[in-house]
């Protein structure tokens, strides 16, 4: 593993573990894969926040829309048997569709190019009004007209999987749970992950929690439903290891894979833009594609009630990173891109060289924390508070033992300002001065913070009057 990719791995953590306390989300599990082997596998704050249960890489999510990857493939190694072809119509293997429906060949399904409703006429059950559909109460939905025309535009469908998944049960005359799990997810060396529920008992299972822009507080979402005939694009349940390994394995340069080198190219290169989108994003056969500060990545998100999740690798590089929260309003659709951008800047100046390697770790004023970042012979003063820490972030030239320069920042910055580093009588570091800002370590701004704000600093302001 380069140094580089070490660097990053130790800070990533530190900055994720600020971003999921900042925005209160109750826990968050990280994993990142480099070309097969799970090189970064950590979990943050609480898997249930009414049972107080700790959360751990072991916890199970709900990974919601990462199903349909599991799902393409399925279809993909099925037509690699010779059982079905892309181009095949819905309607040689599923009976009972609409016909403008059972036109649609398979890989228009597959990217989301079938002109399919998304979720039916209600899609109570995925806030839990009722149950979710079985199969024929899915295919009498199918059977109803599409909405568009096939071959126009990307328009996501959950029920266009339902029917991905209807195909290959008829095609392999067993259930979807039974093929995926010993075709897919056994033969890709998953041990952690099942196509639906219920759990093995005594499974660790991270409980979803409601956002708190409703109650102001948040409440634990069970979490533990079968989705039934829509499994097949939202059941899944893995370990965010599992997950990103999976992903991993889906990269065209990937040594092992249930899939051929062929069928990965075809699931993960673009077949259609995401119109109407301000954003440059595509979509392929169960994967989503972009690129990310010069980066290509493909991979897919994944949201229910309670749970949000985000998987993407980065081919050139042979990187996965997986990123849960157990809230409906977790951030890890935008942790993902921070992540490559935090993975990309290491890339790029590589790791501190022994003149830079000390001048390290966060410190806090009122404002919040900084983060001195060494990487090559440069240091990199980062906000962690933001989801990109090292976008336009200020660069240091270490001069001395405690000496530095700001060698560049932005025009509202102290560029070409000194900044030093003040120890105390043991030869710890108690401050470092960026121009004219102190900082410290976090209890001492805690403690600052209560002396002139807290509310014995109000008895003595009042006293005082």
């Amino acid at each position: 593993m380069d140094r580089w990719l070490g660097a990053a791995l130790d800070y990533l953590p530190t900055w994720l573990d600020h971003q999921m306390t900042m925005w209160q989300q109750p826990g968050c599990l990280l994993a990142v894969v480099h070309r097969g082997k799970v090189v970064l596998e950590t979990a943050f704050g609480k898997a249930d926040l009414v049972a107080g249960t700790d959360m751990t890489p072991r916890h199970r999510f709900r990974i919601a829309s990462h199903s349909k990857t599991f799902t393409a493939a399925g279809i993909l190694k099925l037509r690699e048997q010779g059982k079905l072809r892309l181009d095949d119509a819905a309607s040689q293997h599923v009976a009972g569709l609409h016909r403008q429906t059972g036109q649609a060949t398979l890989a228009q399904v597959l990217s989301h190019n079938a002109g399919i409703v998304r979720d039916g006429r209600d899609n109570g059950f995925f806030v839990g009004r009722r149950p979710y559909p079985d199969s024929a109460q899915l295919l009498a939905e199918l059977g109803e007209p599409p909405i568009i025309e096939a071959g126009l535009r990307m328009k996501y469908s959950n029920h266009g999987y339902g029917l991905l998944g209807q195909v290959i049960a008829n095609v392999a005359q067993e259930s979807y749970v039974t093929w995926i799990k010993r075709e897919i997810i056994d033969a890709a060396g998953l041990t952690e992950t099942l196509p639906d529920m219920p759990l093995p008992r005594g499974t660790p299972f991270a409980r979803g929690h409601t956002t708190t822009t409703l109650l102001g507080r948040r409440l634990v979402v069970p979490g533990d439903g079968s989705l039934n005939a829509i499994a097949s694009a939202g059941g899944f349940v893995s370990t965010v290891g599992d997950t990103a390994r999976f992903f991993n394995q889906l990269s065209p340069d990937a040594a092992r894979s249930v899939l051929s080198v062929a069928s990965r190219r075809e699931m993960t290169r673009r077949h259609w833009r995401n119109a109407h989108s301000s954003l440059e994003a595509y979509y392929g056969l169960g994967t989503a594609s972009g690129t990310v500060g010069g980066w290509d990545w493909f991979g897919h998100g994944g949201a229910l009630l309670g749970y949000i999740s985000r998987t993407a690798t980065i081919p050139a590089q042979g990187l996965t990173v997986s990123i849960m929260s157990n809230a409906t309003d977790g951030w890890p659709s935008v942790w993902v891109d921070a992540a490559i951008n935090i993975l990309r800047t290491f890339s790029v100046n590589g790791a501190a060289s022994r003149r830079t390697r000390d001048w390290t770790g966060r410190w806090w004023s009122a404002w919040g924390p900084a983060d001195l970042v060494p990487m090559g012979d440069k240091v990199i003063l980062g906000s962690p508070g933001m989801v990109n820490p090292f976008q336009d972030a200020a660069e240091l030239t270490v001069m001395g033992r405690d000496s530095a320069q700001v060698a560049m920042a932005n025009g509202y910055a102290s560029h070409g300002e000194a900044v030093r580093r003040v120890r105390a009588t043991n030869g710890r570091i108690r401050e470092i001065w960026v121009g004219a800002d102190r900082m410290v370590p976090k209890a001492a701004a805690v403690a600052e913070l209560e002396r002139r704000f807290g509310p014995k600093a109000g008895r003595s302001r009042r006293a005082a009057r």
